[in-house]
């Protein structure tokens, strides 16, 4: 089981390779199939292009240095954001059946997402996730850290296991009310792009920070508001959609990085918020429900190369 702690009060980039076929042996295809440039470190594609020009802009109206707006626009990273709308292809889902291998054990909580590694193009984020396989992210958006990750290899055989574990029973009003506002659906991809989202990050290789750092809380202000008028963004979606992302830095945990949480549960007390050590953001689902929620399942860069799921750390944020 992952670790799992209570939240504190609030108060390298990739290279990418020229895109060939899928993980999978398909070519890419449904816009994707021209992920192949980079601008600053995010896919070039006329989406992400218009982002970066609208945080350029907002950052030098406000009178912030250009060397200063261009140092930290170098910090983008790609990642994967996962909706149960757009016109993207499929990879993976939110819900649905619980396949594991007959001999891992029953998941402690209910299923948030499926995603189908071999669906994704190589390079749509810069972690080490698997090429192929199934990634299964188990959570439930309570203010408490509850969750897991779980990975099944490509070509290993599956039984379905009960879609609801026995603490989460759907004929409670309590635990009712919590899956219809995680409605099922498939997951379509928009190759993103991702910025910090709060002002400390670790610097390139993920640690200490960098020298000389650029203003970051004032362009994390311009990210958050350019951010938030994103019509396809992870704030964009309010009409009953789940959005997930993969990557990337991660949006908010509480005031907090996510990333920064992870290397620094509560309890260890006088740590630099700018030592993430090699955390990295796995994935970040926003539920829909009242007062916003999110969780997010961090990991190390190293156990995540070697598959160590079990090492993860799950995240949750509810402002009910």
């Amino acid at each position: 089981m992952v670790g799992r702690f209570c939240l504190p009060p609030a108060d390298s980039k990739s290279r990418y390779r020229p895109q060939g076929p899928l993980p999978s042996g398909r070519p890419a295809t449904d816009g994707v199939e021209y992920v192949a440039l980079l601008t600053y470190g995010a896919p070039v594609l006329p989406r992400n292009v218009k982002i970066i020009d609208q945080v350029r802009a907002e950052a030098l109206r406000r009178g912030i240095p250009a060397p200063d707006v261009e140092r930290w626009l170098g910090l983008a990273r790609p990642s994967a954001f996962l909706t149960q709308g757009g016109d993207g292809p499929v990879v993976g889902a939110i819900r649905g059946p619980v396949m594991l291998p007959a001999d891992a054990e029953d998941p402690e909580y209910p299923l948030i997402a499926t995603i189908d590694c071999a669906a994704l193009p190589a390079d749509v984020t810069d972690l080490p996730l698997p090429a192929d396989g199934q990634l299964l992210l188990f959570g439930w958006p309570e203010e408490h850290g509850y969750g897991q990750v779980m990975y099944v290899p490509a070509g290993v055989a599956v039984e379905e296991r009960e879609q609801y574990p026995p603490d989460f029973p759907p004929d409670d009003e309590e635990f009712a009310e919590v899956y219809t506002e995680i409605p099922q659906g498939d997951l379509h991809l928009t190759v993103d792009i991702s910025l910090p989202y709060v002002k400390t990050i670790p610097g390139p290789p993920w640690s200490p920070p960098m020298p000389g750092d650029p203003p970051f809380e004032e362009m994390t202000d311009v990210w958050k508001e350019v951010l938030a008028k994103v019509p396809d963004g992870p704030f964009s979606y309010e009409d009953g959609t789940t959005p997930l992302l993969l990557g990337g830095y991660g949006t908010d945990c509480n005031g907090f990085n996510p990333a920064w949480l992870g290397a620094n549960p509560p309890g260890r007390s006088g740590q630099d918020e700018s030592d993430h050590g090699d955390w990295v953001v796995l994935a970040e689902f926003h539920g829909g429900r009242q007062g916003g929620a999110s969780i997010h399942w961090v990991i190390q860069r190293a156990d995540l190369k070697d598959r160590r799921f079990d090492q993860a750390r799950v995240l949750v944020y509810w402002n009910p």
